[in-house]
């Protein structure tokens, strides 16, 4: 399972499909070949295993284990569950369970089927390596990531206005390879106007990653027909919304396949995002640096008293250079939320 776990993280992180590995085994435990799912429209893991065999029977009492519950659906491809029934698989070992409404039910199928299926293998480290994927599926909603760079002292900006640049190369590098990563950026009109950014994902501040994030822009503002936006490498997938209901945002993002989303925009919509529950990950540059003043990086998140307090978890701390990457979630006491009906 930690090879099948390894595979599938060579998978893009991004996009509608999980990530999914594969190892099949012989009935005596030698490896018989391994697959993972390339993105979307390509052969999921299991399929891709079993077309790896030096001889399709060789299929014939193995045993798979697959990180995810094998498919039981028709979508771009067939059910992979079919799959491994057809070509006598014996044995199936997975971690986590499809939470998907159509593609769920492949190892109840299996074992109908008179297969051998087993779950729960290191589920915990296969639930957080895919935890984005995970959780929107789950959720009905893209997994959100709410992004901000302050000061020591908890401020984005300078009493001015200016904050370019509170955090160093290494920081501003890290961000880039995060937005990569997701399936959308979204900025408010706020700092659309402020800091004109071109909301694409570079490497070394000049190529471009291979995948970029759809720009998405909240507000109902005017953004100039200059603004950096409108050149984004890919101009047609530039979203914009003149709403603040940000369920009905991650509604029809959700609705067009967006499964994570990395906010990057100023105070107001990062609060916006945490008072309502609807932010998974928070990820933090901190830079050794005071500017004091009354840009804080947040607004009201409507705590009242120090009961009402966010409590998180933290996952990751990183030193970039002269800065630090905090990475956390919301505490299992408060979890985020899915849309409401």
């Amino acid at each position: 399972m930690i090879r099948a776990l390894e595979l599938a993280l060579r998978g893009p992180r991004p996009g509608v499909n999980p990530q999914v590995g594969c190892v099949l085994l012989s009935p005596t435990g030698e490896r018989l070949a391994e697959g993972w799912h390339r993105g979307a429209g390509t052969r999921h893991a299991e399929t891709a295993a079993l077309a790896a065999l030096a001889d399709p029977s060789l299929a014939r009492g193995a045993t798979a284990v697959v990180t995810l519950e094998p498919c039981n659906h028709h979508g771009r491809t067939g059910p992979c569950s079919v799959a491994l029934i057809e070509a006598g698989v014996a044995r199936v070992v997975y971690a986590v369970a499809d939470p998907g409404e159509e593609s769920h039910g492949g190892g109840e199928r299996m074992r109908d089927a008179g297969l051998e299926v087993e779950q729960g293998l290191l589920a915990g480290q296969v639930e957080d390596a895919i935890r984005p994927w995970l959780t929107a599926v789950r959720l009905k909603r893209p997994f959100v990531t709410v992004k901000w760079a302050s000061s020591l002292d908890g401020r984005a900006a300078a009493a001015d206005g200016t904050s370019q640049w509170i955090t160093g190369a290494a920081a501003r590098a890290d961000v880039h390879r995060r937005r990569a990563d997701a399936d959308a950026i979204v900025v408010g009109t706020g700092t659309v106007l402020a800091d004109d950014p071109a909301l694409s994902a570079r490497v070394d501040g000049a190529a471009l990653f291979e995948h970029q994030p759809a720009p998405v822009v909240i507000g109902r503002r005017p953004i100039p027909e200059g603004a950096l936006v409108h050149r984004h490498p890919h101009p047609d997938a530039v979203r914009r919304f003149e709403s603040h209901d940000l369920g009905a945002v991650l509604h029809e993002l959700y609705q067009d396949e967006i499964r994570t989303v990395f906010v990057e925009g100023g105070p107001t919509l990062a609060s916006a995002f945490l008072a309502a529950g609807l932010a998974d990950e928070i990820v933090v540059y901190l830079a050794p640096t005071l500017l004091g003043g009354p840009r804080a990086v947040l607004t009201d998140l409507g705590v009242a008293t120090i009961d009402d307090q966010r409590r998180l978890t933290v996952t990751e701390v990183t030193r970039l250079g002269d800065d630090l990457v905090i990475v956390a979630r919301p505490d299992a006491a408060a979890p985020t939320k899915p849309l409401e009906d």
